[in-house]
């Protein structure tokens, strides 16, 4: 263990330091929809592995209501060959998640994509993001806001000579609902999940919105998390329902 950790700790010397090691790998989000009562929602994030080269497709189904994933999820597909198709790993995560995704009627439901900003936006707050829930003119009613702040929590043995300045989770609140000022904690993490792969940063990055016919609203914040990767930062999405 000790002789792994000094091997990544140099790794990640040099990775970060290099003027080169620009080439990190941020996963495209696709939004599928909800199922009608609102109670499951899904999505997928693909790309190319830096690295590797491998490409990869994975599709999320979540819980609303519990913030779990439903059962047998998430649906991964990773092809092992550099010169493969990122649309033939795309595929075969749809094929594989055909089932669920007739049985939950995701793609009838697209709900709204209220607000998005992915990572690219120059001067764009990504501690904070405001929207409207209704994709209408006149717009009734007032915007909803979320506000995100990282916060340190204990290192994984795994992650410690890679990110010695200390682990990061992070609290998700609501401070806006419909035009008048909150302050309602959405989330807030009490460990890092292994599956983060060593965060560095979090960015509040988008908003959906879906009414179903019967029952209250549900929101859906994203979050972009940045994490060491073998050629720079890589980027993966985090989907958390709540009721307003």
């Amino acid at each position: 263990m000790r002789i792994f950790r000094k091997a990544a700790s140099a790794l990640a010397a040099v990775l970060l330091t290099t003027s080169g090691a620009t080439a990190g790998d941020f996963s495209a989000f696709q939004s599928l929809g909800f199922s009608p009562d609102g109670k499951v929602y899904a999505f997928e994030e693909f790309g190319v592995q830096d690295g590797s080269g491998f490409p990869y497709s994975t599709v999320y189904f979540i819980d609303t209501e519990k913030d779990a994933y439903l059962p047998g999820t998430p649906i991964r597909v990773r092809i092992d060959d550099e010169a493969a198709d990122i649309a033939k790993a795309r595929a075969q995560s749809r094929d594989k998640a055909k089932a669920l995704i007739e049985t939950h009627r995701v793609f009838s439901h697209p709900g709204v994509l209220s607000a998005f900003n992915p990572m690219g936006e120059v001067g764009a707050d990504r501690g904070r993001i405001e929207y409207l829930q209704h994709a209408v003119e006149p717009v009734p009613g007032g915007s909803f806001a979320l506000a995100l702040e990282e916060i340190p929590l204990p290192l994984s043995d795994t992650c410690r000579d890679i990110t010695p300045e200390g682990g990061k989770g992070f609290r998700l609140k609501l401070v806006r609902r419909d035009g008048a000022a909150v302050d309602t904690v959405v989330h807030e993490d009490t460990r890092v999940p292994e599956s983060r792969a060593c965060p560095l940063s979090y960015q509040l990055s988008g908003a959906l919105t879906f009414h179903p016919r019967e029952g209250g609203p549900v929101h859906v914040a994203l979050v972009l998390v940045r994490s060491f990767g073998f050629e720079g930062s890589d980027g993966r999405w985090i989907a958390l329902p709540f009721r307003p």
